[in-house]
């Protein structure tokens, strides 16, 4: 066995599912697209797919590139994956660390047919190939999701925020447009697992979080950043904008009758605001404001909206 087919087989993953949830994937498997899964590269991104649906579609560093990858090894345009009659090819695009397909470098611009398993290499980062109707599409994406996803309100978790606040930031950079930041915080939530007990704090999560996911658009992504902490960041959100919307935010809050067996449990939320500056050079520096804001919404008396510009 040569050394690729060792690396291969360490980065290959084994599951073990129950039948009814084995036949559902099967069921799911028929209509997935080919795709390419991260196996090696940024490790927020490792597990993460791209179905390949469009007839091109670019995998490069640039934050536009249909496959954008942020890895310095990988050039901003790397390489080109062709969907024609439900085979799909690969192209480097003259790239500075070559795309290599099992071990073999591919030719500049010339095209090479990929197969089920296939692994490319662009730089220090590797994908593998699954051809259309694969079972291990869902099985991945599924694990993906799983790290992403917090378990009790089924929302983004902190390390898919963090993911997300990279990315966004980067877009708001490159298309010249607004990136705001909205975090809040369920007020006197210790009084209420206190008072009514944690099955009913679990139950005002995961009710506040339904509630507020109905209002982020779509271009907007929401997670839960801490224990009773929200965040949400609005990509083409202006200031004025993140305002409305965070004070739609508390006003549906404050105006929904929480009941939990049998009982009325009022609910408020604290809320901050910040968009970004010029000067920022992180979408932390945004978010580190937008928290000093709901600082200062608690310390003024909660159930408010303050920001920081």
């Amino acid at each position: 066995m040569s050394d690729f087919d060792d690396d291969k087989s360490d980065l290959e993953k084994t599951s073990v599912v129950s039948s009814d949830t084995f036949k559902l994937r099967i069921a799911e498997a028929g209509n997935a697209p080919p795709c390419v899964v991260l196996l090696v590269g940024p490790a927020n991104s490792i597990g993460r797919q791209w179905p390949i649906e469009n007839t091109d579609s670019i995998i490069g560093r640039s934050i536009t590139a249909h496959i954008s990858i942020d890895d310095g090894s990988v050039s901003k345009s790397h390489a080109k994956l062709c969907l024609e009659g439900g085979a799909v090819t690969v192209m480097d695009l003259e790239s500075t660390n070559k795309t290599i397909v099992n071990g073999n470098m591919l030719l500049p611009l010339a095209p090479r047919k990929l197969e089920n398993h296939d692994q490319i290499k662009m730089g220090n980062v590797i994908f593998k190939f699954l051809e259309r109707g694969q079972i291990e599409t869902v099985s991945t994406a599924q694990t993906f999701d799983n790290a992403n996803i917090d378990p009790l309100t089924q929302i983004n978790n902190k390390g898919a925020l963090e993911y997300k606040g990279i990315e966004y930031f980067k877009k708001s950079q490159l298309l010249d447009t607004p990136f705001s930041i909205i975090t809040f915080d369920i007020d006197h939530f210790k009084k209420v697992n206190d008072t009514h007990g944690h099955s009913a704090g679990d139950y005002i999560l995961k009710e506040v979080a339904s509630d507020i996911n109905c209002l982020i658009r779509g271009n907007d992504f929401f997670a839960r950043s801490g224990g009773e902490e929200f965040t949400a960041i609005l990509l083409g959100g202006d200031c004025k904008q993140a305002i409305d919307i965070a004070e739609r935010m508390r006003t549906t809050i404050a105006n929904r009758d929480f009941e939990f067996q049998g009982t009325i449990i009022p609910i408020t939320i604290s809320l901050g605001v910040s968009t970004k500056f010029k000067k920022d050079h992180s979408w932390l520096d945004v978010f580190d404001r937008a928290d000093q804001a709901l600082y200062k919404s608690k310390k003024n008396g909660r159930n408010q909206v303050n920001v920081i510009e």
